[in-house]
């Protein structure tokens, strides 16, 4: 007795349709597109060429004054610092600064395509509930498979790996900023809009101020989130820390990759920090915390 399971579609076929269609995207668009994230690359590799050529105590200091600016608190700053200083003595300094440049470059790109999103999701259901699955399945879907039509479209390289980072980090951005929007209080849009506010007044004067908290902790998420593709984005040349990881596994080297990990946690923990310590002034600021 056949104990598989009856094939009811040709996925061979469908697989050879999908294949050939993808193809044919790369062979007739790839060196446009190339040309059309080209000023990314550039940006990313400036960014990361500036990082390095300045001093260490640069970057300390600049970090110790985020921290203190987010903060106002020395256990803040002073955590920082120390955290910063440690990348140095693990050795892992230059990995760290190009997994800096990547992760800022692709938050900050998350950031500017989830913001528009989550804040047309919050003023339309309709769109809320075509992007929700959408975002499931973005983070559902195992990261590798990100990686395989960026890689057919630009080659192994910074760029894939940048895409992959976005697609992966910015579910949270978009989800939070058209959760905060949408628990603004009613009544407190409905005594704006009685003395005559437009829609848009509306939203930039009390719904987006009064979400920022939370709109704070999707960045936060998003930031985090980029900070974790680091290791799977060297598997296709971004570099970095990640691929101080994937040597030590290549070569079975426990020494490299404890080192390269260590500094992961001490990037997160610092950037951590100071998105949350952000995130908390604001709600004081607006008088939402406890």
């Amino acid at each position: 007795m056949d104990q598989n399971f009856p094939d009811l579609f040709d996925l061979k076929s469908i697989s050879r349709v999908i294949d050939d269609a993808f193809n044919q995207i790369v062979g007739t668009y790839g060196r446009t597109l190339e040309a059309i994230f080209l000023p990314v690359l550039k940006l990313l590799n400036g960014l990361e060429k500036g990082l390095l050529a300045l001093p260490w105590w640069v970057i300390l200091v600049a970090l110790a004054g985020l921290a203190w600016m987010s903060s106002r608190s020395w256990k803040t700053v002073v955590l920082v610092a120390v955290l910063t200083f440690g990348l140095g003595v693990l050795g892992v300094w230059e990995a760290a600064m190009a997994t800096i440049a990547l992760m800022l470059i692709s938050t900050l790109l998350a950031i500017l395509i989830g913001l528009p999103i989550g804040i047309a999701m919050s003023r339309s259901k309709t769109m809320q509930s075509v992007t929700l699955p959408v975002l499931d399945i973005m983070q559902t879907l195992p990261i590798f498979v990100y990686l395989i039509p960026f890689v057919m479209l630009f080659g192994p390289g910074k760029i894939p790996a940048l895409l992959a980072t976005i697609v992966f980090a910015v579910p949270p951005v978009i989800r939070l900023t058209n959760l905060g929007i949408r628990q603004v209080d009613a009544e407190t849009v409905e005594a704006v809009e009685s003395f005559g506010a437009a829609p848009m007044q509306v939203l930039f004067s009390v719904q987006i101020p009064l979400a920022l908290p939370t709109i704070m902790a999707g960045i936060n998420q998003t930031t985090m989130m980029a900070l974790s593709m680091v290791v799977i984005a060297s598997m296709i040349g971004a570099g970095g820390l990640g691929y101080q990881v994937l040597q030590g596994i290549q070569r079975l080297e426990v020494s490299r990759g404890l080192l390269a990990g260590l500094g992961i946690v001490f990037l997160a923990i610092i950037f951590d920090r100071i998105m949350q310590s952000f995130g908390k002034r604001m709600q004081k600021s607006l008088k939402l915390g406890e």
